[in-house]
């Protein structure tokens, strides 16, 4: 594969582009060329604390512009996931409010007494009470769903549990683990494909984290771009299993590169 053969790009957002309410050098001169030059870009997140109205504004806040149609949250792939996959309407929910009402949106119910499936997220608002109830009912033997299977949320005080750590302690407890629907799944690549109207061979995903963003990009067909700038780092990958394509320190260098060609 090569840059030049790139014709779209989609991009995690969480130590790709911004660490916590910092953009990243160069992230917001890199999206403007892009948008220059007519090339098509989506943002994905494995993050579901928030939806798409709420990231648009953050990143116009960095001075990059992007409107909701520009971003793919793994909430809101969760929730077309239950509405048009599953035959579930009433479900348990681990997550922030945001996540909540991304659910309610599509038509689920939440539902504490009697659902038909458990869903988890990455929660802000976790309590132990929260927990014991989806124990309790993934032991009876309850669909299991979850966003994302990130360890851990880069944040610019560091790293934070994520979904993954929270699907962890539930697995520790019950023998359980979920159906995970954000990034490694290919079908989370191929909705974002799917929005773009892009084909995965011209595509790249550009992203930190080896077993979510360049997983997903060698199980979807698409070129895997690995920044240095969030969770991964040069030790890691004399240990992984599979090496990205192409690895820069961070999006700037990408777009030197490119513009370099």
């Amino acid at each position: 594969m090569l840059l030049s053969n790139i014709r779209a790009y989609l991009f995690d957002m969480d130590g790709t582009i911004y660490l916590g309410p910092k953009p990243i050098s160069g992230a917001a001169a890199f999206i403007r060329h892009l948008q220059e030059n007519g090339v098509p870009f989506l943002f994905l997140t494995n993050n579901p604390s928030s939806d798409a109205d709420y990231y648009s504004k953050k990143l116009n806040g960095m001075g990059i512009d992007a409107t909701p149609d520009n971003i793919l949250t793994a909430g809101a792939a969760t929730a077309s996931y239950l509405v048009e996959e599953t035959n579930y309407r009433k479900v348990y929910v681990l997550g922030t409010p945001c996540f909540e009402n991304e659910l309610r949106r599509t038509g689920l119910t939440l539902d504490d007494s009697n659902p038909e499936a458990v869903v988890i997220s990455f929660d802000k608002t976790l309590t132990y009470e929260k927990l014991e109830r989806a124990c309790l009912l993934l032991a009876k033997g309850l669909p299991y769903i979850a966003t994302n299977p990130d360890r851990v949320c880069p944040t610019e005080y560091g790293y934070i549990p994520d979904c993954g750590a929270i699907a962890a302690l539930i697995e520790s407890a019950t023998g359980r683990t979920p159906r995970f629907i954000g990034k490694p799944s290919p079908d989370f690549a191929k909705m974002a494909l799917l929005k773009l109207n892009a084909q995965a061979g011209h595509t790249a995903m550009v992203g930190d984290r080896l077993y979510t963003d360049m997983e997903m990009a060698r199980q979807a067909g698409l070129a895997s771009i690995l920044v240095l700038s969030g969770e991964t780092g040069k030790n890691d990958l004399e240990k992984a299993a599979y090496q990205p394509d192409f690895i820069f320190d961070s999006v700037a260098e990408l777009h030197q590169a490119l513009t370099a060609r």
